[in-house]
């Protein structure tokens, strides 16, 4: 066999395995849910301990239809199950609650537990249940008093939430922000399923890391934001280009996101969502314009094109589609992570290493992904532009069905 026909054959299964996943892609766009983050969901906590006490006062905020079917199942409780899903989405549903206080009450306090001085304190419901609107679903109000040990004034306080496990096969990945004023130290945690707990003690540097940590997990997680990656990689020709327009979406969903998280901008996720789906698939779809108006050879490496104009010039215009399109998803980002408290320079420096852990993630794909792109266009390059081509075709499917099901508030 010759080294052509060798050649040839590899482009041949490259590009069939290429088309194959693309088209493999746009199912698997079909099954998974409209917001492309997977079945989870974000409980909010603020807590406070008022001066000269040892009790601490807790303001949860969780997701109504979920606590509900928890709870019931918890507790065994179907009238709990029909009678608040029978109420879900009618502004009604806080009448449920109260007709079956016991068993809500019973799965919160059992799955958000807080302690002082080492000591378990006793929580009990404080004030009437309330339901409001966040984050385009209806969410429940919760008030509850951890009555401590006396002699625990001034004491480090320790919390955990195990609310909404992986272990319940309702949702996975279920993310609990804490928002604390303890004692004159006040910040926010995020608290997850690996790390369920916290303690007022543990140094600045382990919280930092932690939010680096939920950056990376939202990123890896989040598969419109990985494929709007994608499409970045596949349309730049050199590493210092695809790395230029990455920190350019980096920079800007940074500003939108401090400023959504610091309470300063609120847009709603009914218009956030079809326009980050928008993003996926202009992006990939100006790849494809740029094939389409020009011949395969121009879009060769160098090497390949016997010295022609290459296109490695940086294009400000994609740059500043990039920008444009990182802000909007800066606000995604600021949605998923949901803090939403005043100014404070705790918090910036949270948020700030959340972006960073965001950066290292999109920083480690591209190193994985790119270089085997440069391969295959160097060694194969009509593979390489085939494979490009593909893969953005796939992207723009995905992104154009998201948008339109976004945009029909379907699936």
């Amino acid at each position: 066999m010759t080294p052509t026909t060798h050649r040839g054959r590899l482009a041949t299964i490259a590009a069939a395995a290429l088309a194959a996943a693309a088209i493999a892609a746009v199912p698997l766009a079909a099954a998974a849910p409209a917001a492309a983050h997977g079945f989870t969901s974000t409980a909010y906590v603020s807590l406070d301990r008022p001066a000269g006490t040892a009790d601490v006062v807790a303001e949860l905020g969780l997701e109504y239809d979920l606590l509900v079917v928890s709870a019931a199942d918890a507790a065994h409780d179907d009238s709990l199950f029909e009678d608040g899903m029978a109420v879900f989405e009618t502004g009604d549903e806080v009448t449920a609650l109260r007709a079956h206080p016991e068993p809500v009450i019973d799965y919160v306090t059992e799955r958000f537990t807080v302690a002082a001085g080492g000591t378990a304190c006793v929580p009990r419901q404080s004030g009437d249940f309330s339901v409001t609107e966040r984050d385009g679903v209806p969410y429940v109000g919760l008030g509850l008093d951890y009555a401590c040990s006396a002699g625990a004034e001034g004491a480090p306080v320790e919390f955990s939430s195990t609310l909404f496990a992986d272990d319940e096969g309702y949702v996975t990945g279920t993310e609990t922000i804490v928002d604390y004023d303890l004692d004159g130290h006040a910040a926010s945690v995020a608290l997850g399923q690996g790390d369920a707990s916290f303690s007022t003690e543990q140094p600045w540097t382990e919280r930092f890391a932690e939010f680096f940590l939920l950056g990376a997990e939202h990123l890896l997680g989040g598969l419109d934001h990985i494929l709007f990656l994608l499409a970045l990689i596949v349309g730049s020709r050199r590493v210092r280009d695809v790395v230029l327009a990455a920190t350019t979406f980096t920079v800007a969903h940074s500003v939108t996101f401090l400023l959504a998280a610091l309470g300063l901008v609120s847009v709603p996720s009914a218009v956030i969502e079809p326009i980050i789906a928008l993003s996926i698939a202009v992006v990939a779809l100006w790849y494809l314009w740029g094939v389409w108006r020009r011949p395969v050879s121009e879009m060769l490496p160098e090497s390949a094109r016997k010295g022609r104009l290459g296109l490695d010039r940086p294009d400000l215009v994609r740059l500043a589609v990039v920008f444009a399109f990182g802000l909007v998803h800066g606000l995604g980002f600021a949605e998923a992570l949901g803090i939403d408290e005043p100014w404070s320079w705790t918090l910036l420096w949270s948020l700030l290493v959340f972006n960073v852990g965001i950066e290292a993630v999109q920083l480690g794909i591209i190193a994985v992904v790119f270089p085997v792109l440069i391969l295959l266009r160097r060694r194969l390059p009509r593979v390489g532009f085939w494979a490009a081509a593909v893969v953005a075709a796939g992207v723009a499917i995905v992104g154009t069905y998201w948008f339109v099901e976004r945009l029909l508030g379907v699936g």
